[in-house]
């Protein structure tokens, strides 16, 4: 019976391996198709780091997580097996993902001013260009982006923040998953205006120091991605 356990567990561990490892593969194949296999492969692996922060964190805080599933042209994410105890460790969380996944991005173009080769040099700063802008998207203040899981320790109303930038986000640049995530964001926004958001009591309470430890994070990491991908735009190409 034992035997018949392990058995089962190790197939679970397997079944999940290969459920991170096909939809890797499948979103590589995707992309592929528009950008070429090297970007594919280095974009991928991108997502995956960032991926790889917020499953590191949750389990550094014992909540229990899956592994990554990808969605080719909408990202990836991590099951969430049950509600952090508490805004802080959700923030932790949160922020683990876009910490992870900037500095991928800053492997990324240090690697290619160091490479001899044009062509690969070019490749390694349109994949950072693209770190930085992934996660600096990730940033913006509306749950369920990673910028609405930091900002709520701060306060939920930052979320109404994300609003204007987000819409102007979609008048620039159309697209489809931006309105998956305003669908997807609504009724938090709309639980943030009456001041109750959907979570148990105590859940936003938190130290002074904490959130402004926090918010100091948060505004230097959208900062320095924001700088990072002004100053790699203009590398590419030249």
């Amino acid at each position: 019976m034992g035997k018949l356990l392990a058995a089962l567990l190790a197939a679970g561990k397997l079944g999940k391996l290969l459920t991170t490892g096909g939809t890797m593969l499948l979103s590589m194949l995707v992309y592929s198709w528009v950008y070429g296999w090297p970007y594919a492969v280095g974009f991928v692996l991108l997502i995956f780091v960032h991926e790889m922060g917020h499953y590191v964190a949750a389990r550094q805080r014992g909540l229990p997580v899956g592994a990554p599933t990808f969605i080719p042209f909408v990202g990836a994410w991590i099951a969430m097996k049950e509600m952090p105890r508490d805004v802080e460790t959700e923030a932790y969380v949160g922020f683990a993902g876009p910490l992870a996944g900037s500095a991928a991005a800053m492997a990324c173009y240090f690697l290619a001013r160091q490479a001899d080769d044009h062509n690969g040099s070019q490749l390694l700063l349109a994949l950072a260009y693209a770190g930085c802008m992934l996660n600096l998207f990730n940033l913006i203040p509306v749950s369920p982006l990673d910028g609405g899981r930091i900002t709520a320790i701060i306060s939920p109303k930052v979320w109404l923040l994300g609003v204007p930038l987000l819409a102007g986000l979609f008048f620039y640049r159309p697209s489809p998953m931006l309105i998956m995530i305003a669908l997807l964001a609504y009724p938090q926004l709309k639980a943030a205006i009456r001041g109750s958001p959907d979570a148990p009591a105590g859940y936003y309470t938190a130290s002074a120091e904490a959130r402004i430890n926090y918010a100091v994070m948060y505004l230097g990491l959208a900062a320095f991605l924001a700088i990072m991908s002004y100053e790699i735009h203009g590398m590419i190409g030249q």
